[in-house]
């Protein structure tokens, strides 16, 4: 595993931060390359439970240095609050966490003007997280007003912009979205409060890995959200605002494609949704709702109810080919153990037709019903199996069933949250 990516297979929340907390065993550097403190993502280690939003998972490791790219749009009291909620758990960041400087900054004005602008338009709402993301990566594209990391290192350059950036921000809240302005004094102060506090962790992050690499050092790439919520190939626009694919982790973190060796495709054995968009396998009503319940669904970051459905093969098969996924670590595949029968989607049908590939269109997605296939269930827990042989005949075909509909083959099967609940398929 010298240089592997792990990412979102589906719409995110596939349990991304369990697959890298047990791949990081084996890694020496782990690196966190687009998103920001809208992704959850969840560590169990015995009793104890760690949420991160942008911390790279693999701090859990003592060992092991863990990076934020220059992809990642980076809310620095979130970051900080980590870091301190870590320190008080008694593990320290300090050598081990390193910031990119060239990383943009959430600032108070993108979560105002995320909050108003997801008001305004009502029903047609996507369903953010209220976290600033698209607002900040919408400065990053503009150029005019982006502040990055670096800045919050110089003090006179703060104070010097912010009052122009506030002044503009305040001008779409209250004359656009009828909202109060924003006081440009109290932001300044508090973020070169960050800087000072942040100085310690911020280098030039792309050096650093590159020569991470070039000593032989194996080195884990951590995805945010899913594939199916890429901005450029997910189902926009009910998508973030950055690309959660592969190529996202060259461009996120600055190095080359070259440098890649495999990329790991994270999906649940059942596939679940947050926030608005199409879903062909969705349950609703008591299905649906046993489904949740059965798996906890609710979002770490939100705590909004996931919407939950069958395991649909054709985003998954998507993603294979978006990715170039060299394997599949399927989650969660214990949440199905009570259940008597299971189907997966393997097919579309949209009027006369029937699609074997995900559309890209959303209007023929949002009037597509899924080709169903039923299976077994095998009502046997599965949660003691560390080995694929240990698993269920119908579990095991069930595995085999989804590697061959995905056309990808199966390298991770977990069965519970802890760490130790997994199965390394050889």
């Amino acid at each position: 595993m010298p240089t592997t990516i792990v990412l979102g297979a589906q719409w995110g929340d596939e349990g991304k931060a369990k697959v890298v907390d047990y791949l990081t065993e084996r890694a020496d550097v782990v690196v966190r390359y687009q998103g920001g403190a809208n992704a959850g993502h969840t560590v169990k280690v015995g009793s104890d439970q760690f949420v991160f939003h942008l911390v790279p998972s693999g701090i859990m490791h003592p060992d092991k240095v863990c990076m934020v790219g220059n992809g990642v749009v980076l809310d620095p009291e979130a970051v900080l609050a980590e870091i301190d909620a870590l320190a008080a758990r008694g593990i320290s960041c300090a050598g081990r966490l390193f910031i990119s400087e060239s990383a943009h900054v959430v600032m108070p004005y993108h979560q105002a003007l995320d909050r108003a602008g997801e008001e305004s338009v009502g029903a047609t709402r996507i369903g953010t997280t209220g976290r600033g993301i698209g607002p900040c990566y919408r400065d990053k594209v503009e150029r005019t007003h982006g502040i990055r990391v670096m800045d919050l290192l110089d003090a006179e350059e703060l104070r010097q912009r912010l009052p122009v950036v506030v002044a503009a921000k305040n001008e779409i809240l209250t004359k656009i979205y009828g909202q109060p302005g924003l006081d440009p004094q109290p932001i300044i102060d508090a973020y070169v409060g960050y800087g000072q506090r942040l100085a310690q962790y911020v280098a030039d992050t792309s050096v650093l890995l590159s020569q991470a690499i070039e000593a032989g050092r194996e080195v884990l790439f951590e995805g945010a959200q899913g594939t199916l919520l890429d901005v450029d190939h997910g189902t926009y626009p009910f998508v973030t605002s950055s690309n959660t694919t592969a190529g996202g982790a060259c461009t996120g973190s600055g190095i080359g494609p070259t440098r890649i060796d495999a990329v790991v495709g994270v999906t649940k054995a059942y596939t679940t949704r947050v926030g608005n968009g199409p879903f062909p396998t969705e349950l609703l009503g008591p299905e649906g709702d046993r489904l949740r319940e059965l798996g906890h669904e609710y979002g770490a970051t939100t705590g909004r109810p996931r919407r939950c459905g069958w395991f649909d093969a054709l985003p998954v098969r998507r993603s294979a080919r978006i990715n170039g996924l060299t394997s599949l670590a399927i989650t969660r595949l214990d949440v199905l153990d009570s259940l008597p029968r299971l189907q997966v989607c393997v097919g579309y049908r949209f009027g006369q037709q029937t699609l074997e590939e995900f559309p890209a269109n959303p209007r023929v997605l949002a009037a597509c019903t899924p080709v169903l296939e039923e299976l077994p269930g095998w009502q046997q827990p599965t949660t003691g199996a560390r080995r694929l042989s240990d698993l269920p005949a119908a579990a095991r075909r069930y595995v085999e069933r989804l590697s061959s509909l995905s056309r990808t083959p199966v390298s991770l099967v977990s069965v519970g949250p802890e760490r130790a609940a997994t199965i390394d398929v050889e």
